[in-house]
């Protein structure tokens, strides 16, 4: 090439009068880089986009209760009506008992952080209260996470195949595909939390305006999610270890970080989260009123989680003694490993990412992701123990996917070279190559099928929902009566109307808190519902207060999957004159299951 043009940016020579020349110029006064640099990030973009674009127009709807949750939250929020939700989902959110005045609509985000609903907002001014306005923000958002996994790589100083393969990776993440269109924090606090990662492993190299970054991204994290805070820790372990890596030299190394630095990063963690944490003193008195409550850390099983006559204190968890507890700590960080092995590293991938930390163990910059990555399981073992395997964990742990696949395609590296050494019939880079991406093209194979089969899961019990929507319409239930359930947000978002959750409680704690919440028809599914009502539907034991089923909705087997029924507020409501007990019909009020499955409208 001509000595003046580097990598197709060309440059012109200028000299000066002396006669010496200066270090070649480019003529353009915008900065020029090398083509791959801008292709491939754009490319990774691009296909983490598509494959999220897919999943939507193969399910566009929330599937669980969170994803219902920042749903209903944030339709709230663009018709005008604030940080308010018309159901109660789980008691943790008004003190983790039955509320001294029992009212709806309440205060939203007792217990989540608000986040993933602010973000769809202006998409549901733009084009309306549809499932595809909520879910595009966090495709669009998401997405970025595949060229950040490339451009973590490419500053590690990775092999390019390597750095590409880990952006593949991360635009299709295996087993956890699914969950990255959904209306839900994994594809915000994903890319917030692997930048923040990076911003700190930057800020170890000397860059201290990467490290102040890391203070927003941290703040955003935390708006995101709780668990941003154990990223903010990260960050504070970072500066203070890279303050007594300097202390100990004695003087022959000067910090990487300086303080003015840290300083910003801080304040801009706390410009974002001050806001909130204003509103959540001002409309609950605490920072973390969930927490507050004891339902967060104080139960010994995830039972009690949904539970409001079961005590959460620090005596009542110690009080069960010192083995059980043990064991559920245990038993969560199991869970938190399974999880992580199945859902992103899909079995095979999770052995070469332990050869990689480990080979990478001192690097500065895996070491903000591998202190992250041992706060975590430590936190979820510890603290978080009996929320692991309702999905707690896999929340935070699909941020670890971007650098957890860098470090993976490095381990198969590392074990080639380890098997070439031994066979000498090997080409070391041809089975290097071979490998790398058998593990890519497998990990994608996976993601497809489990996709899959997640959608049809979630497409059953949509169906299902929309059933009960029908059966309310039809048999004339009104838009502001009160529903129970074990899902009060889903059904809140596929009925419209408002409610609460079933508690984990005695029948008697259940009738309690319909008559304080005036609701009016009861909601069981079929192997998701609390024990005491178990007899309910089965139709063994049926209270008085419990009127007979209003209709039940066939699962794919033909049985009754979800049944409906009538609360009554006293013993002349005349949707209780059938006596109580005895078998239960699947058709009352002129309903079957077959007009039940009738579609019920445009609500979603």
């Amino acid at each position: 090439p001509h000595p003046n043009e580097v990598r197709g940016c060309r440059v012109a020579a200028r000299v000066p009068r002396s006669g010496h020349p200066l270090v070649p110029v480019r003529e353009a006064k915008t900065r020029c880089y090398p083509a791959p640099t801008v292709r491939i990030p754009i490319a990774l973009y691009l296909l983490a986009l598509a494959a999220r674009l897919l999943l939507i127009v193969d399910f566009p709807a929330p599937a669980y209760p969170d994803s219902y949750y920042y749903v209903d939250v944030a339709r709230s929020l663009a018709a005008g009506h604030g940080f308010s939700v018309d159901f109660i989902w789980i008691f943790a959110e008004v003190g983790g008992k039955l509320p001294a005045v029992p009212v709806l609509p309440i205060p939203s985000n007792a217990h989540w952080m608000p986040l993933a609903s602010i973000v769809q907002v202006p998409f549901i001014w733009l084009l309306g209260p549809t499932p595809f306005a909520s879910a595009l923000p966090f495709a669009l958002i998401g997405s970025l996470a595949a060229p950040l996994a490339w451009a973590i790589g490419r500053d590690a100083g990775v092999r390019p195949s390597i750095a590409l393969g880990a952006g593949i990776l991360t635009a299709i993440p295996a087993l956890s595909l699914p969950f990255m269109a959904q209306p839900d924090n994994f594809s915000l606090y994903q890319p917030l939390v692997a930048g923040a990662l990076w911003m700190a492993a930057r800020g170890l190299r000397g860059r201290g305006w990467s490290f102040a970054l890391g203070g927003l991204l941290v703040g955003l994290a935390t708006l995101s999610r709780n668990d941003g805070l154990l990223v903010g820790a990260t960050l504070g372990l970072a500066f203070l270890w890279d303050r007594v890596r300097a202390w100990r030299s004695g003087g022959a190394r000067r910090p990487a970080i300086p303080i003015w630095a840290a300083t910003a990063c801080f304040g801009l963690f706390l410009l974002i989260m001050a806001p909130w944490w204003w509103r959540q003193l001002e409309v609950f008195g605490q920072l973390s009123p969930s927490t507050a409550s004891g339902k967060v850390l104080y139960i010994r099983s995830i039972d009690e989680w949904n539970s409001i006559t079961t005590p959460a204190t620090l005596d009542w968890l110690l009080g069960q003694g010192i083995g059980p507890l043990l064991v559920s700590r245990v038993l969560g960080f199991v869970a938190a490993v399974g999880i992580f092995v199945t859902l992103v590293g899909a079995g095979l991938l999770a052995p070469f990412m332990v050869i990689g930390g480990w080979v990478r163990r001192r690097s500065v910059d895996f070491g903000p992701f591998l202190t992250y990555t041992a706060i975590l399981f430590a936190f979820s073992g510890l603290v978080s123990a009996i929320h692991v395997p309702g999905g707690t964990f896999i929340h935070s742990a699909a941020a670890l996917a971007p650098h957890a696949y860098l470090l993976a395609l490095e381990g198969i590296a590392i074990a080639v070279a380890w098997l070439a050494a031994r066979r000498r019939r090997w080409d070391r880079e041809v089975a290097t190559r071979f490998f790398t991406w058998s593990a890519v093209a497998f990990a994608i194979l996976a993601a497809v099928a489990g996709s899959l089969g997640v959608h049809a899961t979630w497409r059953e019990q949509q169906k299902e929902r929309l059933a009960v929507s029908a059966a309310l319409d039809l048999a004339g239930v009104t838009g502001d009566a009160r529903l129970m359930s074990i899902d009060a947000a889903g059904y809140d978002y596929y009925t419209g109307r408002g409610g609460v959750v079933s508690p984990n409680d005695p029948i008697e704690t259940i009738h309690e808190v319909a008559t304080a919440f005036r609701i009016e028809w009861l909601i069981i599914e079929r192997g998701n519902s609390v024990p005491a009502l178990g007899p309910v539907f089965s139709g063994e034991n049926r209270p008085g207060w419990i009127g007979p089923r209003l209709v039940g909705i066939p699962g794919p087997d033909g049985q009754t999957a979800v049944a409906i029924y009538p609360i009554c507020a006293s013993s002349t409501d005349r949707r209780c004159t059938i006596t109580a007990g005895g078998a239960e019909p699947d058709a009352a009020a002129g309903l079957t299951p077959t007009t039940a499955l009738r579609p019920a409208g445009t609500r979603p």
